[in-house]
């Protein structure tokens, strides 16, 4: 069985380790967790790696944010992967720093990344890893928090969730999206 896992975030040294690269951060952990590297390939970074018998390939896009769903498109067809069977992870304005919510499907939220990945794939139908990154900013100050850095304190909040997010990914890959759900997500998550 082979997964897509795609975390979201914007290629360049600028955005390193901000708020918007969650999506790269949860990548770089599981891939040196399992050893792997990666390799700059069409539209993206990849890492192979290999867990329970499943493959896991996982892709950071080397476009930008609002036009992910040009690469996640190109690997659903090149590796040949159903909707079912791809991850999309994301940073979340709405949920508190830190929080996980894993969803069988859904819209965009008010997530570019996200937008761009409806419009290519023509459905909602796919997997998502919301990470919270929480709303402390003021009326028109949203972009330049969300590609601002981390702070300390956040980024040592941070650590554990990531880790966290590296085991959920691996669930999702070997038990399903529905008992991963169950498994990871707060009860009132469940909707």
């Amino acid at each position: 069985m082979k997964f897509l896992i795609f975390g979201l975030g914007n290629i360049g040294e600028e955005y390193a380790n901000t708020r918007h690269n969650i999506g790269f951060v949860v990548l770089d952990a599981m891939a040196q967790q399992a050893g792997a590297g990666f390799e700059p390939e069409k539209y993206g970074s990849v890492a192979r790696i290999r867990h329970k018998a499943r493959h896991f390939v996982l892709i950071k896009p080397s476009i930008y944010m609002n036009r992910s769903g040009k690469a996640v498109k190109y690997w659903m067809q090149k590796e040949k992967v159903a909707p079912e069977n791809v991850l999309i992870i994301l940073d979340d304005l709405a949920l508190p720093p830190g929080k996980l919510r894993l969803k069988k499907k859904g819209g965009d939220g008010g997530h570019n990344g996200l937008l761009s990945i409806i419009e290519h794939l023509g459905t909602i139908e796919f997997p998502r890893l919301r990470i919270g990154i929480g709303d402390d900013f003021s009326r028109g100050t949203q972009v330049d928090y969300v590609l601002s850095q981390w702070t300390k304190k956040e980024e040592e909040m941070m650590i554990p969730k990531v880790k966290t997010a590296t085991e959920l990914i691996k669930s999702f890959g070997t038990i399903g999206v529905e008992r991963t759900m169950n498994a990871f997500n707060d009860p009132k998550d469940q909707m």
